[in-house]
């Protein structure tokens, strides 16, 4: 299977939002560290779960999910 670009760039996303994560957790432990890092490395699991859709509509709402989940991050 080819790789996507927005794979990559959700990978790419994640690996930063480790980075961060790390230096959040030992700088300040905030709780909301925890939460931002589940929803950045969820946007290439839901992604990635896309990718072997049974269908359009099965493939739509996992990329909805992805898509929830960096607005999440986001926020």
């Amino acid at each position: 299977m080819a790789k996507s670009k927005v794979g990559e760039k959700a990978f790419t996303f994640a690996a930063r939002a480790t980075i961060l994560y790390a230096s959040a957790k030992r700088k300040w432990q905030f709780v909301v560290a925890d939460q931002f890092f589940r929803s950045a490395t969820s946007i290439g699991a839901n992604i990635r779960e896309a990718s072997a859709a049974v269908s359009r509509k099965d493939f739509a709402n996992k990329m909805a999910i992805a898509s929830k989940e960096a607005r999440e991050s986001l926020y």
